[in-house]
Order: C-alpha cells, then structure tokens, then sequence
C-alpha cells in the first residue's frame, strides 16, 4: 500500500498550475512596401551570415571586428549578466530534488566521585549517534517547475540581450569606420583642394605684381586658401575622435589604437530582404522580447501555486549506542518517518494581487513585444527605402561633381585669360569643393543604411541559436 501511495504522488506530481505558455500570433505582412525593385530572398539565402561586415571588403574593418567580442567590457559585462541567470535557473531546479545530510557525534561522560566520604561512582562512558536524514517538498502543484520555467525563459532573454549586444556593438563599430573613413576622404580631399588654392593663389600674386588686378583678388585667393585649411584641422579632430570611439569599443584605450590613413569604402554591400516572418526568427531582441513573454507567463503559476499547500515528507536512520562500540549493531538502529502539509488560511488577498501583478506583466510582455516586431519591420522598411533614395541621390551627384570641375577649370582659364574677375573662380572652386563633399556625404549615407540593414536583419543571429532548457539546466556554455 505504501509502494501505491508513492506513485500516486509522483502521478499528482505532474500537475502544474497557471496557464501552459503559447507564443501570440501576429499579423506579419506578406512583403515590404519597398519591395519594388528589391529581390526578394528566400528564408535560407540572403540572410547575412555571421560575419556580415565581410561584405564591405575592409581588411582593416574586419581586423576590428574580430575584436569586439574578445575585448569590449560592455560584452563581457553582459555574458556574466547570463551567466548570472544560468546560476539562478540551476539553482531553482535543485529545489525538485530532495535534500540528504548525514551527521554523527560521539560523547564520553561519566558521574559522581568522593569528597572526605564513600560515595557512588560510575566509570566514564563513551555514547556515539550515526544518523543520516533525507527530507523533500513534492512539487504536487508544479509551483517549482513553474519557477524553473521562470529562470530558464529569464536566462534565454538574457542570452539573446548578450547576442543583441553584440550586434549593436559590432554594427556600431563598422558605423564609426564608415565615419572615420569619410573622414579620411574629406581630408585627401580638403588636401587636394589646398594644393588648387595654393596654386590660384599663385596665379592671383603673379598677375598682381603685373598690375593686371587688385590686391583684392589676392587677399581673396589666400582668404579661400586659409578656409580650406581650417577646416582640414577641423576634419583632423573629428577622424581622432572616430577613432577614440573605435579603440572603445575594440577594448583599447586610445592611445593604444592607430588606425592608418585609407579611402572611403566604395561598395554598398546590400543584404536581401527576406519574407517578413522569417525576421521573427532572425533578430535577437525579438527573440528577447518573445522569451520575456513565456517568463512571464511562467511567472503566473508561480504566483497561482501560492494558493496550494506545501506538503513535506522526512525520513531519518541510523544508529545510537552506549558504549560506541556497539553502534552499528541491528539492536541500536533508529528510524522515523514523518510528512507535514502547511497552507495559508487568510492572507488579506495577497496572494489574489500577486496573480493580478503576474498576469498584468504577462500582457505589458506581450503588448512589448508587439511594439518590438513593429518596429523591427518600420527598421527594415526605412533601411531598404534610404538604399534606394540614397543610391539615385549619389547618381545625380556624381554628374553634379563632373559639371562642377570642369566649371572651375573654365573660370581658371578664363581668369588667366582675364576675361572673368576672381570672383567667378572663388564661386566656381567653392561650389566644386561643396559637391565633392556632399557626393562623399551620399556615399557615407549609403553605407550607413547597409550596415543599419545587415544588423536590422538580424546580423545572422536565430532564435535556434539561443540556449536550449537542457543546455541551461546543465550549464554548457553558450557563445552569441
């Protein structure tokens, strides 16, 4: 009968209170608005890759980003955050097994004596206890696995904030390369803009000493040459300043960190956009953001099992003896068998408020989740149209660029010729200046959106990826 009992507990064990978790559908769109124009992908194909900055073709950007998991701080602060969680989710799960110690004491006493008269006496005595006990808490009610549920969906979320850490960090440091690289463009450019003034302002000096113009013309020339220069210092401090941001984020202090002189990127790399519902899988604070909600939703029944009682069972074995020579004999065995159930009777509607405050965080979970997909897909759809706006914006600059040179050539030539006055030069230089910069805006533009698209994609990441239950409750590591 007893053998009965005992399986009928472990048959009631499998219970669990508060609602089974299940994922919210949502109406996902069947395609981008920007879609005209775009090849749409498959599932499996164009989703980036891993390593998706490769596709910019910057060996000194790829160097740097094989960095940034090693070195930033940030990160490791984060991978102790799940590691944290991991602890807790083990340790919650202990809880369902039961709890064994052993102790044993050993004790020599003896009595009375004799102070000037007979008396009784007794010879010291040696006594010793051998006991081992076991007690466990049956989760009847499943308010344990709920909790572990709880902790393991917690540890998820904080490995898929790991992965969106990582990515925001890694899309962050090709962004800041992009800037320094623009950067370094404007200065090759503000040097090459620097030897034409110099070389008007020559032209300027000469034909002053000839009497054939003003001073003006000189003071004008050398006014557009200073300009020029004072903002190439200017250019100077803003590329030092990318790459303070970059040695930050690779773990270095600045003064540890050169990054030599380059050209900007000229490809645009572009990741195909995917069907919409595969970004459910592919971006790691969705996947934050869902696992949050089955958190939640665990969270129910644990505050739901606050209504149950606890039933505890005690078990204890062993042996006492006087003397302690005979301890281990069958005649000085001990046992004892115990249970207890205890539960709240009143409470004041605490408990009814703890499932009130559980069920609401499950809905606020749900509700930031959905703002999390929408705005996933506003990312994507902003990404896709700024490529294409961008990508005929930098066109029509480009022959903006090609008119604007050979202006200025022709107001040079002219100048020379003394058919023009200087200022039709310093108008034709400066508008040619001002296109160049904007045309290495538009490309700086462009790959901004790119990066912003990769990593809006989801960079690579699924929600495969995140650590499974098993993986959690056994501890294996786990790398974003």
């Amino acid at each position: 009968m007893r053998r009965i009992a005992f399986i009928g507990l472990f048959a009631l064990s499998g219970c669990m209170v508060g609602p089974n978790y299940q994922k919210p559908k949502l109406a996902v769109p069947a395609g981008y608005k920007t879609a005209p124009g775009w090849v749409q992908a498959q599932p499996a194909d164009g989703a980036p890759k891993g390593q998706w900055w490769r596709n910019f073709q910057d060996p000194t950007l790829d160097q740097l980003e094989a960095q940034v998991a090693v070195n930033n701080a940030a990160l490791a602060a984060d991978f102790y955050a799940y590691q944290q969680a991991v602890a807790l989710a083990q340790e919650a799960r202990g809880s369902l097994f039961p709890t064994l110690a052993l102790t044993g004491s050993a004790t020599r006493s003896g009595q009375g004596g004799s102070s000037g008269g007979a008396g009784l006496s007794s010879g010291p005595k040696t006594s010793g206890t051998f006991e081992g006990q076991a007690s466990w808490t049956p989760d009847i009610w499943g308010k344990i696995r709920r909790q572990v549920q709880s902790n393991v969906a917690a540890a998820q979320v904080s490995a898929a904030d790991l992965a969106n850490a990582t990515l925001s960090a890694q899309a962050s440091l090709a962004q800041d390369y992009v800037y320094l690289r623009t950067a370094d463009a404007n200065i090759a450019l503000l040097n090459q803009t620097i030897a034409a003034y110099q070389d008007s302002l020559r032209i300027t000096q000469n034909k002053y000493n000839a009497g054939t113009v003003s001073q003006a013309d000189v003071l004008t020339a050398q006014t557009e040459l200073e300009g020029a220069q004072s903002s190439l210092i200017s250019e100077q401090a803003t590329r030092a300043q990318y790459e303070h941001a970059i040695a930050l984020l690779t773990g270095h202090a600045p003064a540890d960190l050169s990054i030599p002189d380059g050209k900007q990127i000229a490809s645009v790399p572009v990741a195909p956009p995917q069907v919409p519902s595969t970004l459910l899988q592919r971006r790691p604070d969705i996947a934050a953001a869902e696992r949050a909600m089955a958190e939640q939703n665990a969270n129910i029944g644990v505050a739901v099992g606050a209504y149950y009682p606890d039933l505890s069972l005690s078990a204890l074995g062993g042996f006492s003896a006087t003397p302690i020579g005979a301890l281990f004999s069958a005649s000085n065995a001990l046992w004892s068998l115990g249970a207890s159930a205890t539960g709240d009777l009143f409470e004041g509607g605490a408990r009814a408020q703890a499932v009130a405050a559980a069920k609401a965080g499950y809905l606020e979970s749900v509700e930031t989740y959905r703002q999390t997909v929408l705005s996933a897909f506003q990312a994507v759809e902003t990404d896709l149209s700024n490529l294409q706006i961008y990508t005929a914006q930098a066109q029509v600059q480009a022959r903006a660029v090609a008119d604007a040179q050979r202006a200025a050539q022709i107001a040079l030539n002219e100048y020379r010729a003394g058919t023009v006055d200087y200022t039709t030069v310093v108008t034709a230089q400066v508008t040619l200046l001002s296109d160049q910069q904007t045309a290495l805006s538009i490309q700086q533009s462009r790959l901004l959106a790119s990066i912003a698209l990769y990593a809006d994609l989801g960079g690579g990441f699924e929600a495969k990826d995140l650590p499974s239950a098993a993986t959690i409750q056994s501890g294996l590591p786990f790398a974003p």
